[in-house]
């Protein structure tokens, strides 16, 4: 860190242990920053975790995913699925009323949630005009599969068994809203926003801040009874320089920070990533799962020869030190990813998996020879196209591997470049990552489905294997959760075997908060759920 900015976090650091939080005539309103920006706020678009989260504080489904990622009611009180999978009926609760809009009829008007909203909200999610990004989700429902025979009862039908369904309704994009402020304000419902949530919209210049108001109508209590959400106000900066984020925490300016930015990660996280201890008396740090895998991808079809040989794959699989990258490279944050493609905190993967790999250079050596190039003698360069981000990790692997004999060239290219290289089958070795979309296994494997090879789908190693595309039909058809979890293994550990990836870790999330804030909900898909979060005046 340079000088001049270690004088300013010095400083920051006096200011902060000196200040109370207090926010404008005594309101709790909690502050973060979301230095991605925010482009719209209709659930039809929440795609990225920008907009998930701010969607999330606006809007309800009808069921949503707890701490431990299971699916629990929201503003369906419970649902029955149908001894063949095809048919989801699920009863609403009959308390849930949109916030505020004259398009109800006067200033102050509203109107009670029925199952007719699900029916408009999910086909609108459907209507090729809309071309939201959430279409996909929609794959395995009968084209007229959405009904509510009456105001309480909802149903989705499938065309065939599909065992995340659940999952997938629970993502944002199933949010309900009211047909009659969509429908009226258009493309512009993305900053006119009417839903159920904890809070509603009362103030956005786009690219400097947002401010969303306490829902004084929401439906949810807590186990004593008092009203959710504990908090008055939630307040949004879009702060770009992620440095800058930092020292507004410190100062106390901001009640949360999301992650570490690389450029001080050493200032606040010690190697083995627990937080330092000139911070701990006034910051607190959470860290949990993320369902985030790491990855450095191979062309199945590559022309490049030696990439072709499986042997090659697993000797560069065996041929680093993933323990060492992610204590010098990481400060410890995230795991080694020395098992498979399912990561850690979802159900399917195994610690104890005897599939995978981990640092063995003498079996590295052995299968470069057993495939001809003893030594890598003769072994052509590999090019490994990755992007700035990720050029620390690559330049490690790349030293290790050349232990080997290995010559590897690295392609630095930004990330727009990259993305178009995997999805049209340009990158013969690339950098990946894939952050689930809903907690389930089947969204990792199916980067492995024959069917779904890129461009038209997100298999971008081109792999095909037939006894893993059976598998993969065999288990989304299943209804048992345990046996579906062991067939997940088992396609788990067939694609470890023929490596058409290295898994280099499975990420973290790192929560931090000063200590006047308590309540905050998060899981392994990285949520902000703010409906418990208090803030303590009385804390410094």
């Amino acid at each position: 860190m340079k000088a001049h900015t270690i004088i300013l976090l010095a400083c920051c650091l006096i200011i902060a242990a000196c200040r109370h939080h207090s926010d404008a005539d005594g309101k709790a309103i909690f502050r973060y920053n979301e230095s991605a920006g925010i482009n719209s706020l209709d659930p039809a678009f929440a795609k990225d975790q920008a907009l998930i989260w701010a969607t999330s504080q606006l809007y309800n489904g009808l069921v949503r995913l707890d701490s431990n990622l299971n699916i629990e009611p929201c503003i369906a009180k419970r649902w029955d699925i149908s001894d063949d999978g095809l048919t989801y009926t699920f009863t609403l609760r009959n308390d849930v009323w949109f916030h505020k809009s004259p398009l109800f009829g006067t200033p102050d008007s509203t109107r009670r949630v029925t199952a007719q909203d699900f029916c408009y909200s999910l086909n609108r999610i459907r209507d090729p005009h809309i071309a939201s990004p959430g279409l996909w989700i929609f794959a395995h429902v009968d084209d007229n599969g959405f009904q509510a025979p009456n105001d309480s009862t909802f149903i989705v039908r499938l065309r065939e068994p599909f065992s995340p369904m659940l999952s997938l309704l629970a993502m944002n994009y199933c949010s309900v809203v009211p047909h009659e402020v969509a429908d009226h304000y258009g493309t512009d419902f993305r900053s006119h926003p009417c839903g159920t949530g904890p809070f509603y919209l009362q103030y956005w210049k786009e690219g400097v801040k947002m401010v969303m108001r306490k829902n004084p109508s929401y439906f949810e209590r807590d186990i004593d009874g008092s009203p959710l959400p504990y908090l008055d106000a939630v307040a949004i900066t879009f702060i770009i320089d992620k440095q800058t984020v930092f020292l507004e925490f410190v100062k106390g300016n901001l009640d949360f920070m999301n992650s570490l930015d690389a450029s001080y990660k050493d200032e606040i996280l010690t190697r083995t990533g627990q937080l330092k201890a000139k911070y701990a008396d006034r910051i607190d740090m959470v860290s949990i799962p993320f369902l985030n895998t790491e990855y450095l991808g191979f062309r199945m079809d590559s022309t490049n020869s030696a990439l072709a040989d499986r042997r090659i794959r697993q000797a560069l699989n065996y041929g680093f030190d993933r323990e060492k990258m992610m204590k010098y490279m990481r400060n410890n944050v995230g795991r080694p990813g020395c098992q498979g493609m399912i990561p850690c905190g979802l159900g399917g993967y195994d610690s104890t998996a005897a599939y995978g790999y981990r640092y063995d250079p003498v079996r590295a050596r052995q299968l470069l020879a057993d495939a001809g190039y003893p030594g890598g003698k003769g072994l052509p360069a590999i090019q490994l196209a990755t992007t700035s981000s990720y050029l620390d990790l690559c330049k490690y692997i790349q030293q290790q591997l050349s232990l080997l004999g290995v010559d590897i060239k690295i392609d630095v290219n930004p990330p727009a470049a990259l993305r178009e290289q995997m999805a049209q089958g340009k990158a013969a070795w690339f950098r990946g990552s894939w952050i689930a979309d809903y907690p389930d296994a089947e969204n990792y494997l199916t980067l492995f489905y024959a069917p779904n090879r890129a461009p038209n789908g997100p298999n971008y190693t081109h792999f095909s294997s037939p006894a893993f595309d059976r598998l993969y039909q065999q288990s989304i058809a299943e209804t048992d959760p345990l046996r579906r979890q062991a067939l997940y293994r088992t396609m788990d550990s067939l694609v470890m075997h023929e490596a058409p990836v290295i898994v280099l870790y499975y990420d973290q999330i790192l929560h931090f908060t000063h200590k006047n804030i308590s309540g905050i909900r998060t899981n392994a898909m990285n949520a902000l759920d703010l409906r418990y979060v208090k803030k303590d005046f009385s804390q410094p």
